[in-house]
C-alpha cells in the first residue's frame, strides 16, 4: 500500500509553533497558572516537616496554627489554579485542534483522486477517525497533565536545593538511571507508536474492503480469503500494540528502579546530616516527603507519554494531510463561452496499464457531444479526465487555451460541471443538497430549479424543500437523486456539463422525466453525454464511440449509421430490444 504523505519533525513542529503563535496569550496564561500550581504542590511537604519539628521541639498547640494554615491556603490555592490553567489550557488546545479538524478534512476532500486510490482509501479514512481521536485525546486530557506533572517535577527539585544542596545532590543520583531509561524508551516507543497507526490503517482498508464489496465477495466465494487478510491486518495492528505494551512495561521497571536508588539517598543523607546537626528533623522529613511527592508527577508523565506519543504519530499523519494541500492555479480569468479541448490525451490508473488511448475531441460553445460505447470502454474515466478530476499521464486537457492543471480549483470547478452517475444525497435538507452549489440562493430560487428540472415530487413532501433526506431520512429515488444533481447544475449555472447520466430503463417514466430534466439543464451550453441509453445520442452535433479505450468512431447519428460500423451495430442491437448487454 502506498502511503499518503506522512508530515517530518520539521514540518509538525512548524505546524506547533504556528499554532502556539496564534494563542501565545491564553497559552502564556496558562503556564503561569501551571507554575503557581506547581509552587502551591510543595505546601504539604513544607507543612508536614514544620509539623514534624514543632513535635520535635515539643512546642505547644499554638505552634500548629501556621503550619495548618498553610495547608488550608495551599489546598484553597491548588484548587482555584488547577482550574484556571484547565480552562486557560482549554481556550488554547481546543480553537487549535478545531482548525486541524477543518483544514484535515478540506486538504482531504481537495487531494487528487488519483492520489488518494494510490494511497488505499483506509488510510484516509484511519486518518480523519482514528488520528484525529488520538490527537483529541491528547489536547484534552494528556497535554495539560503531562505540562503540570514536568512542572511539579522540576518544582520539587528546586524545593530539595533549597532545604539543602546535598538533598538535591542526592535526589540527582536517580536521574542518569531515568534518563537513560527514557532515552531508551523515547528511541524504541515512536516507531512502534508510527507503525501501529500504519497498520491500524491497513486494518482500516482491509474491512473497508471487505465490506463494500460485499456482493462481489459472496458472488465470487471470496469471503475465505477476505477474512484472511482482515485476520492478517488485525494480528499486525494487535502486535504493534503488544510491542507497544512491552515497551512500556520495561520502562516502568527501570524507572522504580531509579525511584528506589533516589529514595534510598535521600534518606541516608538525610540521617547523616540530622545525626551531624547540619539539618532538622523538619528538613529531613520535608526532603523525603518532596522526594516521594515526584513518584505520581513521575507516573503521570510517563502515563499520558504514551497517548503523547500517539498523538504525535497521528499528527504527523494529519499534518502530512492538512499540508497537503492543492496550490491555487495560476490563472483564474477564462471567456464566458470557453472552449474545451482534449490532445492525444492517455489515462491509467495508479499501477495500472493506460484505460484511455490517444483521445483527442474538441467541445465548443453550445455544441452536445454524445460518448457511448459498451460497459468498460472508459466513457466514465473521460468524463472525470475533462472535468479535471484526474490527471493524464500523457498529453493535454485546455480549457480556453489553459491546461486545466493550471487553472484555479473555483474557477475550473465553476466553468465545468460534472453529474455523475450516480450522484450523492447528503444528510440534510433538499435546500441543503441544493445550496451545495451557490449557498446564499433564496428558497425561490431553489424552487424553479426543482420546477425547471421536473422535481415536482418535491412539493408533495410534507416540509416540501425542508424535507430531511439521506441517511436515517426520507430516501429518494435514485431519479430523484439526479434530478436534485441537475438542478444543482441549474443554479451553478456553468457554461460546460459533462452529463454522466443514471441509467435508467428506456421508455420508462424516469428515462423520460430524466431526458426532459437533462436538455432543460444543457439547453444553451456546451455539454458532453455519457450516453447509456442510446436514445440519448441521437440529436447530438457529434456522437464518439469509445471502444478499448478508444475512439473508434465519430459523426452524427446518420452519419454513423450510415458508415455500418461499431456505432451501426449498437444501434441495431438498441433498436432490436438487446439493450441492456452493450450499453450498461
Amino acid at each position: 500500500m502506498t502511503l499518503l504523505p506522512i508530515a517530518g519533525r520539521r514540518e509538525v513542529l512548524r505546524h506547533l509553533r504556528i499554532a502556539a503563535a496564534r494563542r501565545r496569550r491564553y497559552l502564556a496564561a496558562a503556564v503561569a497558572a501551571i507554575v503557581a500550581e506547581s509552587a502551591l504542590g510543595l505546601a504539604p511537604p513544607l507543612a508536614i516537616g514544620w509539623l514534624t519539628q514543632a513535635i520535635a521541639d515539643h512546642r505547644g498547640a499554638a505552634a500548629l496554627i501556621a503550619p495548618i494554615g498553610l495547608l488550608v491556603g495551599a489546598a484553597l490555592g491548588g484548587t482555584l489554579t488547577a482550574w484556571t490553567s484547565s480552562v486557560l489550557l482549554a481556550r488554547t488546545l481546543l480553537p487549535e485542534l478545531a482548525r486541524l479538524r477543518e483544514d484535515v478534512v478540506n486538504a482531504a476532500l481537495d487531494l487528487p483522486l488519483d492520489e488518494v486510490e494510490a494511497g488505499d482509501i483506509g488510510d484516509l479514512v484511519s486518518r480523519v477517525s482514528g488520528d484525529v481521536e488520538s490527537v483529541t485525546e491528547a489536547a484534552e486530557h494528556s497535554l495539560g497533565a503531562f505540562l503540570v506533572a514536568v512542572l511539579a517535577i522540576l518544582s520539587t527539585l528546586g524545593g530539595l536545593a533549597a532545604l539543602d544542596y546535598r538533598f538535591a545532590l542526592a535526589g540527582l543520583l536517580a536521574v542518569p538511571v531515568q534518563a537513560h531509561a527514557l532515552r531508551w524508551y523515547l528511541r524504541t516507543s515512536a516507531p512502534i507508536y508510527a507503525a501501529g497507526r500504519i497498520a491500524d490503517g491497513a486494518r482500516t482498508a482491509a474491512l473497508l474492503g471487505a465490506f463494500t464489496a460485499l456482493p462481489t465477495v459472496r458472488a465470487f466465494r471470496l469471503a475465505e480469503r477476505q477474512l484472511a487478510l482482515v485476520e492478517a491486518t488485525s494480528k499486525a495492528a494487535v502486535d504493534q500494540e503488544l510491542r507497544a505494551t512491552r515497551a512500556s512495561t520495561r520502562f516502568y521497571g527501570r524507572l522504580n528502579l531509579a525511584e528506589f536508588v533516589g529514595l534510598g539517598a535521600i534518606l541516608l543523607v538525610g540521617f547523616v546530616l540530622v545525626r551531624d546537626h547540619a539539618v532538622t528533623i523538619g528538613a529531613a522529613t520535608t526532603a523525603a516527603l518532596f522526594f516521594a511527592g515526584l513518584f505520581e508527577p513521575i507516573n503521570v508523565v510517563l502515563g499520558t507519554f504514551d497517548n503523547l506519543q500517539r498523538a504525535c504519530a497521528g499528527l504527523a499523519r494529519l499534518v502530512g494531510i492538512a499540508n497537503r494541500t492543492t496550490a491555487p492555479g495560476a490563472v483564474s480569468d477564462i471567456p464566458p463561452r470557453p472552449e474545451l479541448v482534449a490532445r492525444h490525451v492517455d489515462f491509467g490508473y495508479p499501477g495500472g496499464p493506460d484505460v484511455l488511448h490517444d483521445i483527442t475531441l474538441r467541445l465548443s460553445p453550445g455544441q452536445h457531444v454524445a460518448v457511448t460505447g459498451a460497459s468498460g470502454c472508459g466513457k466514465s474515466t473521460l468524463a472525470t479526465l475533462l472535468a479535471g478530476i484526474r490527471q493524464p499521464r500523457r498529453g493535454q486537457i485546455t480549457l480556453a487555451g489553459t491546461d486545466l492543471a493550471d487553472l484555479d480549483p473555483t474557477t475550473r470547478q465553476r466553468a465545468i460541471a460534472l453529474v455523475a452517475q450516480e450522484p450523492h444525497v447528503f444528510a440534510g435538507t433538499i435546500a441543503d443538497n441544493l445550496r451545495l452549489a451557490t449557498p446564499a440562493t433564496a428558497d425561490a430560487a431553489l424552487q424553479a430549479a426543482l420546477d425547471a428540472v421536473g422535481a415536482g415530487w418535491v412539493g408533495l413532501l410534507d416540509d416540501g424543500i425542508h424535507t430531511r433526506v439521506g441517511a436515517g431520512a426520507h430516501l429518494l429515488s435514485p431519479a430523484q437523486a439526479q434530478q436534485l444533481a441537475l438542478a444543482r447544475v441549474l443554479l451553478l449555472d456553468p457554461p460546460i456539463v459533462l452529463m454522466d447520466e443514471a441509467t435508467a430503463e428506456a421508455d420508462s417514466d424516469a428515462s423520460r422525466q430524466l431526458d426532459a430534466a437533462a436538455a432543460a439543464v444543457l439547453r444553451g451550453r456546451a455539454a458532453l453525454v455519457i450516453a447509456h441509453r442510446l436514445s440519448q445520442a441521437v440529436t447530438a452535433d457529434q456522437i464518439i464511440v469509445l471502444d478499448a479505450g478508444r475512439i473508434v468512431e465519430r459523426g452524427t447519428h446518420h452519419e454513423l449509421l450510415a458508415t455500418g460500423g461499431r456505432y451501426a451495430q449498437l444501434w441495431q442491437a438498441w433498436s432490436s430490444g438487446d439493450r441492456i448487454p452493450p450499453f450498461v
